[in-house]
């Protein structure tokens, strides 16, 4: 059989489509959703290439039109967990020993599939299953996603070139074997980039995955595995099951072939399921690779050198778009009193003119929170800050899901540095600002520092190098991802690795190198040309 050290396509960022008014993707993505929302779709697990369908159906519908019904999803049990698992395990021997390039071809077919004619499919299945503008929709589902698989691709490639070093008459090498059971992907509503590479990084490293998607995003799963089917991911090698959270908890990580988590959600989810594998640590093969990016309460911190402009539309952008739902997104900020009253009225004037309501309509800047439960959440925390002496709502306070669930963007202003919604991710439209005196701006960082378990991402704005030197050094373990003079959202896959620490998951950095190597399980070999024959060393003669 012909061999060779094969070289993949150089990775670049997919670009990023406009939406603007008279150009063709506009036409495209219009076109895809009258499509999309002009039937019902009957929607499967997807089980060792088998579409499994169930007696218990669910309906769907978008977040902003509650009385719309986009289709029905067929809910699994216990039952289809263990299938999907015996799916995974039977095709992982053929998978594992496919040659690296091959899988490689797969997902660079996939990503020039979703580069071209599964971009809108995908666009508008999010805007409409979660609820995400056409700009916030392209970011995600068509360029981050296509951006993970081909710089995964590239990274998987540099993984099995590092190689160790060979003393005279010795070979030694190192084999990146996948992991030795199967890995358990667990995605989230907010990305459905997440929720395609969550399961694609440990499969691209030759693992078989069970794939359970969030409720609320089980729309756009749909066409990511058909994305995934047609690019030519064989069969078994990624099991989608609809199975609720709990049942598929209990099965998978009882199961001793259990041998990988790739997790983005809650904190709490994330602690109690490390808490679970823990105590089942003695039913395993292999200690299990534990991968997870959580919550965030990430900030903005302005000096009083700030350029207000720039803090203020870090603050409308940042906190607003895709109503806060991003783990990124600024839900608290650290304001100066010298530039207070400037930085308040732009981003009034801001809020004046942004939009809300439909995604369909472009003109729209937010729209709907994902479900029911968090926009019941979110109006409680509005409604206490409505009552609270230590709270002033300046922006928004407004909500209604009458037709979807709408939440004005909000901000409170707090007089209390360690207010509530200063320190509970609340995973919305809701902003929470303290204003410190200037004098205080080190001990406003210890605040800003010790008053969150989370360390996601934050901002520091600052047109005086030695104050952004000071925060970088000062905040090291505030965020894994730190902005200068930028809203802490929108990390690109290449650019900015994404990922925190502290309460904010295990800092493993999806769309990097770092993530990959979590899927493979290293072999050294030392081949010697030449073996001694006999036991002496020349130390022992006489």
């Amino acid at each position: 059989m012909p061999k060779g050290i094969f070289n993949v396509p150089k990775a670049v960022n997919e670009p990023v489509k406009t939406y603007a008014p008279g150009t063709p993707e506009r036409a495209e993505l219009k076109k895809q959703i009258e499509e999309l929302r002009s039937q019902e779709l009957d929607i499967p697990m997807f089980i060792g290439g088998q579409e499994i369908r169930t007696d218990n159906k669910k309906r769907i519908h978008p977040p902003h039109d509650i009385n719309h019904t986009l289709g029905y999803y067929h809910q699994g049990d216990e039952t289809h967990v263990h299938m999907a698992i015996d799916a995974a395990l039977k095709a992982r021997e053929k998978w594992a020993a496919l040659s690296w390039e091959h899988r490689a071809s797969i997902f660079l077919k996939a990503a020039d599939l979703l580069a071209g004619p599964y971009r809108q499919v995908l666009n508008a299945a999010t805007l409409l299953g979660q609820s995400k503008t056409a700009f916030q929709a392209e970011i995600d589902s068509a360029c981050e996603l296509a951006d993970f698989l081909r710089f995964n691709v590239q990274y998987m490639t540099e993984i099995y070139s590092e190689q160790p070093a060979s003393s005279p008459g010795v070979w030694n090498r190192l084999e990146y074997r996948p992991l030795e059971g199967f890995v358990f992907a667990l995605t989230p509503f907010n990305f459905t980039a997440i929720a395609g590479n969550l399961q694609t990084s440990p499969a691209m490293m030759g693992n078989v995955t069970v794939w359970k998607p969030s409720k609320t995003a089980v729309y756009s799963a749909y066409f990511l595995m058909k994305l995934f089917q047609e690019a030519g991911v064989p069969d078994g090698v990624i099991n989608l099951v609809f199975a609720s959270g709990p049942v598929a908890a209990d099965v998978v990580f009882n199961h001793p072939d259990f041998a990988g988590f790739h997790f983005t959600g809650s904190t709490g989810v994330f602690q109690n399921t490390w808490k679970t594998i823990g105590e089942n640590i003695h039913k395993y093969k292999t200690y299990p690779r534990i991968v997870g990016e959580t919550g965030g309460k990430d900030y903005i911190l302005a000096h009083k050198s700030c350029d207000a402009a720039a803090v203020a539309t870090a603050i409308t952008r940042g906190a607003f778009e895709f109503q806060g739902q991003k783990c990124s997104a600024a839900s608290r900020a650290y304001l100066p009193s010298s530039r207070w009253a400037e930085i308040r009225e732009l981003v009034h004037e801001d809020l004046q003119h942004l939009k809300m309501g439909p995604p369909e309509d472009f003109s729209n800047f937010m729209t709907a929170v994902i479900d029911e439960a968090s926009f019941d959440k979110l109006a409680t925390f509005i409604d206490a800050a409505k009552d609270s002496p230590e709270a002033e709502i300046i922006e928004g306070g407004g909500y209604d899901k009458t037709e979807g669930y709408f939440i004005q963007p909000t901000i409170i202003l707090t007089t209390n540095p360690r207010y509530i919604t200063m320190e509970e991710e609340l995973f919305g439209p809701v902003l929470t600002i303290y204003v410190y005196d200037d004098t205080k701006f080190e001990e406003t960082m210890d605040i800003l520092d010790s008053t969150s378990m989370y360390a996601l991402t934050g901002a520091i704005f600052s047109q005086d190098r030695y104050i952004i030197d000071q925060a970088t050094k000062r905040l090291v373990h505030s965020a894994g991802n730190f902005y200068i003079n930028d809203k802490p959202t929108g990390a690109v896959v290449g650019q900015q690795p994404f990922g925190g620490s502290r309460g904010s998951g295990t800092n493993d950095k999806a769309g990097s190198k770092i993530n990959l190597m979590r899927w493979v399980s290293p072999r050294t070999i030392k081949e010697t040309f030449v073996p001694p024959h006999e036991f002496k060393y020349p130390f022992m003669g006489e």
